[in-house]
This record gives structure tokens, C-alpha cells and sequence, in this order.
């Protein structure tokens, strides 16, 4: 049997990372991409295959792609896409421009890979297409609108797809995480500073008594956070079953909130909502 093989984006640190770390230990041949060549060479160094990917980018996804299948020499089994970033901040202090960036990450770019990967898939007769959304794809929370946008839309789209690949050997499959240890926070801080003028508006005293001590002081973990390999599990079992969940929730929180959200009127979920 020839190794398997699956590109991941977003391989940076976090769940990118272990799912890498992961499904290498497995014997998967493994595409780890990053957005910065920097991040690419420390992936290098321990290890794994590197090179970028930014999802901003048609250019460098057309690139990846294509080296991916050079290295290959044409097929890819897998395709994980993890990378994404949240830009926290009152909706109605949200640029437009700025929705705009975290949706050509988030989603356009999840989208431009996956539709360049199906026709490899295609040819082999199989594959595995898995998503990366969020119990954020599932409920809203305050702050997170340009995220649980990306996320839902990320949902619809999956979702859609899924019923469409349904006459090919083609899975498409949603990984729903919630609170899981990573950078995430951090490395959404510079979109924040970037993007939201929070001293001119009219929440100024909720960022201050909310919002700007979640992003900058360091709390501790998370009540029901779970390392990553919480997900990689989750990924080994998309990507190597011979029947795969058309989603996995990965943390209590999301397995409560999806029961929450099918069982519970709006207005009941958003009151548990708004005290979280």
C-alpha cells in the first residue's frame, strides 16, 4: 500500500500543528503549510514537509497545490483545512474591510483549495475533504462577529458540498472544536489593534470592562479546554475511517451547544449565550 497522503493548512502552532505532528507518527506523508516562509523552515527543522501557503493568496494556493502533487507525483488522499483567524470587536465597530480579510482566510480561501483539489480527487477515485469550523459555526457569541460570520458560512458551504460529492468517492467532512489550547488569542491581537477603533466608540467602557482583558491578560486555560490532539483525534478518525461522520464535535461545550441549539427556542439560547 503507498503511504497516504494530506495537505493541512494553517500548520503554524496549535491544532494545525499537532494534526501534522499527528498523522506524520501515523505514517501519513504530510504537507505542513504556513503563511510565513519563517514558521515553513522551523517545520522543516522538526521534521515535517514545509512550505507555504497563505489563503489570502490565489497565487501561493495555486503554487502549494501544484507542489504538493509534484512531490506526489499526482494524488492527494487528504485535505485538512485548519488555517484561520478571528478579528474580535463590536459588529458595529467592524470595517467592512475588515470582515473582508477574515472571509479571504476563513473562507474564500478554504474554498479556493478545495476546489482545486476535487479534480485530483476526482481522477484517483477517492479523497477526504475536512473542514475546520467552530462551535462558532454553531451559535453566536458577542465580540466574535466577524469569526462566527466566516464560520457559518463555512458550514453552509461544507454542508452543500457534502450533498453534492455525495455521487463521487469524494467525503466531505466538519471538525467543530471549541475551547482548544493554541495561540489563537494572541494572534488575534495585531487584527484587532489593526482594525477596530475601539476609544471612538460608543462600547468604549464594555472593551474596557470585557473584551481588552480576554485579549491581553493571560487567565489560564479555558474551564473545558482540551489539548489539540483532542481534534487530531477527531482528524485521524475522518481521514482513516471507512465510513466518516459527516461531523465531529471536539469539546464539551460543542457537544452542549449543538443539543442547546436543536432543542431550545432563540430567545432561551441566547439568554445562556449572554451569561457565558
Amino acid at each position: 500500500m503507498s503511504t497516504r497522503s494530506i495537505l493541512i493548512t494553517g500548520c503554524s502552532s496549535g491544532i494545525g500543528l499537532d494534526a501534522a505532528r499527528g498523522l506524520m507518527a501515523r505514517g501519513w506523508r504530510v504537507f505542513a503549510t504556513c503563511r510565513n516562509e519563517d514558521d515553513c523552515a522551523r517545520l522543516r527543522n522538526d521534521g515535517l514537509e514545509s512550505f507555504q501557503l497563505d489563503c489570502a493568496d490565489q497565487d501561493s494556493i495555486t503554487a502549494a497545490v501544484a507542489e504538493a502533487i509534484k512531490r506526489t507525483g499526482g494524488t492527494l488522499d487528504a485535505l485538512y483545512n485548519n488555517a484561520a483567524f478571528a478579528l474580535p470587536g463590536a459588529v458595529e465597530d467592524l470595517p467592512t474591510d475588515g470582515l473582508r480579510s477574515v472571509f479571504e482566510t476563513n473562507l474564500f480561501g478554504l474554498h479556493e483549495i478545495t476546489r482545486q483539489v476535487i479534480p485530483i480527487m476526482r481522477a484517483q477515485g477517492h479523497g477526504r475533504i475536512v473542514q475546520c469550523s467552530s462551535v462558532l459555526g454553531l451559535v453566536p457569541l458577542k465580540w466574535r462577529g466577524a469569526y462566527v460570520a466566516s464560520k457559518y458560512a463555512l458550514e453552509g458551504l461544507t454542508d452543500v458540498l457534502r450533498l453534492e460529492m455525495r455521487d463521487t468517492p469524494i467525503r466531505v467532512i466538519l471538525l467543530e472544536p471549541g475551547p482548544i489550547t493554541s495561540r489563537f488569542r494572541m494572534n488575534a491581537i495585531p487584527h484587532f489593534e489593526r482594525w477596530i477603533d475601539w476609544r471612538n466608540s460608543p462600547r468604549v467602557a464594555q472593551y474596557e470592562s470585557s473584551l481588552l482583558g480576554r485579549l491581553y491578560d493571560d487567565r489560564g486555560p479555558d474551564r473545558f479546554e482540551l489539548p489539540a490532539d483532542a481534534v487530531t483525534r477527531k482528524l485521524v478518525h475522518a481521514v482513516e475511517s471507512r465510513n466518516p461522520k459527516p461531523r465531529y464535535y471536539v469539546t464539551t461545550p460543542t457537544h452542549i451547544m449543538g443539543i442547546l441549539r436543536r432543542l431550545l427556542p432563540t430567545r432561551a439560547l441566547d439568554a445562556i449565550i449572554q451569561r457565558g
